[in-house]
């Protein structure tokens, strides 16, 4: 391509409002352009990469046994109603009605529709296992789109699902993706943990693993083990507990003590000079809209991941202000589980503390000397807390959780039934026994990965793409176009590349040499070749990128180069 044939236009700044490096750098390299608010065009440099990492995909995806189709992205709500996630989607699910009254979504994912896909098209257990994919358009009414490409309300996604006849086999389906996913990142890349994880609105009745790109910037929190392979989302992980257990034999009655303005376990501990370990904080949430109480120490978060499963809610939100007081009786900052009329939720740490500090109850007052099981029910006792940074891993003996950041760019799931159940999607068995299709689903955000690898390959100068996912592999770029030496080399070698199959964007543009470097460094392509003043000699200069080791070769040298380097292959 000649670039002055291409459609894309640098930026000098990128938008006030694009906050994460991977955002502002699409902007000002001409890659994406924002129509709305989590609404993008993917411009020609910013389609090309689209369609390197849909290539890996389709090339992976086929060695795994998948087969593409591509199914509607308009979806009747029915659909939604008879799996049981019209509501819990909520607001997310963008509906619309047609001129016959008749409810449609735009879908954010297609568990429902490829569900009815094989109910109509599976009969006998000849027909399985079968796995398909397609890579299509999704739609979520984010309520505060962000991050550009990361989190938008349209976006490209691979989603892919598995249907088979036994538990062995979705086993063997959900390894087979499983691999798969491993050799896509590893193609396009990117330094990424596959981590356990919870299931969130798609469910299911088996395992779960996210597939984390790391990055600062990540939503997602991973707790990984410094010793062994054990990964998990901060939702889903579990540690080796190293408890402090507050110290004390005979524990007196517990007493009421006197704590006027103290609110927040910060206030507390300074007040009454104690740590936050001696503390037993609770927490009134909402689970389907009725009270519950969860307890733990002090120094713990709530993970409301493990309280709504525990629960077996479809929702679960921290209590408002007036609904804390009603519960309690007092203001907010003083609850605490002893008489309490609703159900308390008792992390496991909170057991093992000999005695502790808690709310009382009533405004101004706290309480010491409580003892778990004595002064209150430890009937519902379970892990409900997040993992701390250097706790003992739970899988092996020498390893400690080390907490970082990721990006979510893949998620496989073992379904089992819910869907085939839901929507009576069935096969005959060999006895001609009517059985549920056993079912998996694989996702990756094609867009996001986009987002991902520019937040893991990039410098103060701009983007440094991966070769397998660059929309060109070489930028050749003569200094002058106006010098017929330069002008002629530049020609020769764009079509001695261009014959060997290599992807050039030729720089033809009558420009400055620094407006020239300046939009090279910000796109990124893998290999630079600079035609200038040595040309005259038969030479020209090759940077590689990532490196920025500059060389002075033949134009033969080059194409060899080029031609025989592994890595750009």
């Amino acid at each position: 391509m000649r670039q002055s044939q291409l459609f894309a236009n640098t930026l000098r700044e990128a938008p006030a409002e694009a906050e994460v490096t991977s955002h502002r750098l699409l902007l000002r390299a001409g890659f994406i352009r924002q129509l709305a608010a989590g609404i993008y065009i993917f411009m020609p440099l910013g389609l090309r990469v689209l369609q390197n990492v849909e290539r890996i995909l389709r090339d992976e995806l086929e060695r795994a046994g998948a087969n593409e189709l591509l199914m509607p992205a308009l979806q009747p709500t029915e659909l939604w109603k008879e799996s049981g996630r019209y509501d819990v989607y909520g607001p997310e699910l963008i509906r619309l009605t047609d001129r016959h009254h008749r409810e449609f979504a735009l879908g954010p994912t297609h568990e429902e529709v490829v569900t009815m896909l094989m109910k109509n098209e599976i009969n006998s257990y000849r027909q399985l296992p079968v796995t398909v994919y397609q890579i299509q358009t999704k739609f979520r009414d984010e309520r505060r789109p962000r991050s550009g490409l990361l989190r938008g309300r349209e976006f490209l996604m691979k989603d892919a699902y598995s249907f088979d006849t036994t538990w062995d086999g979705l086993n063997r389906s959900y390894r087979a993706m499983y691999d798969a996913y491993h050799r896509i990142f590893e193609r396009c890349g990117l330094t990424f943990r596959a981590v356990e994880a919870d299931a969130g609105a798609i469910g299911g009745e088996g395992g779960t693993h996210e597939f984390m790109a790391l990055a600062d910037i990540g939503e997602d929190t991973i707790a990984v083990c410094t010793h062994c392979g054990y990964s998990a989302n901060i939702e889903k992980a579990i540690s080796r507990e190293e408890c402090f257990e507050t110290e004390g034999n005979t524990i007196p009655k517990y007493d009421k003590i006197h704590t006027p303005g103290v609110h927040t376990i910060k206030e507390l501990t300074e007040y009454l000079k104690i740590k936050p370990v001696n503390v037993m904080k609770t927490l009134i949430y909402l689970a389907d809209g009725n009270p519950v109480a969860v307890i733990v120490r002090g120094d713990h978060e709530v993970n409301e991941i493990k309280v709504k499963n525990a629960l077996g809610a479809e929702t679960l939100t921290l209590s408002e202000t007036e609904t804390t007081e009603s519960v309690t009786g007092a203001k907010t900052g003083f609850a605490g589980p002893i008489g309490l009329s609703i159900p308390l939720l008792v992390d496991k740490v909170v057991i093992r503390m000999k005695w502790g500090i808690t709310g009382a109850n009533e405004s101004e007052y706290h309480i010491k000397n409580v003892v778990p099981g004595r002064d209150f029910s430890v009937e519902h006792v379970g892990d409900f807390r997040n993992v701390k940074e250097d706790e003992a891993c739970s899988r092996c003996e020498e390893g400690k959780l080390r907490l970082v950041k990721g990006i979510e760019v893949g998620h496989v799931f073992k379904l089992g039934t819910k869907y085939s159940e839901a929507l009576k999607a069935r096969y005959l068995d060999a006895n001609g026994k009517e059985q549920p299709i056993i079912m998996g689903c694989y996702g990756i955000g094609v867009s996001r990965i986009v987002s991902a690898i520019v937040e893991q390959y990039h410098d103060e100068r701009g983007i440094v793409w991966p070769p397998a996912i660059a929309p060109y592999r070489v930028h050749l770029i003569p200094v002058s176009i106006r010098d017929d030496m330069q002008r002629k080399i530049a020609e020769d070698l764009y079509d001695a590349l261009r014959q060997i199959g290599i992807d050039v964007l030729l720089d033809d543009r009558d420009e400055r040499a620094g407006v020239k470097f300046n939009d090279s460094d910000l796109i990124g392509l893998p290999i630079r070749i600079v035609v200038g003043k040595d040309a005259i000699h038969g030479k020209v200069e090759y940077v590689e990128r990532s490196e920025n080791n500059k060389q002075l070769l033949s134009v033969e040298e080059v194409v060899m180069r080029i031609n025989t380097g592994d890595k750009f292959r």
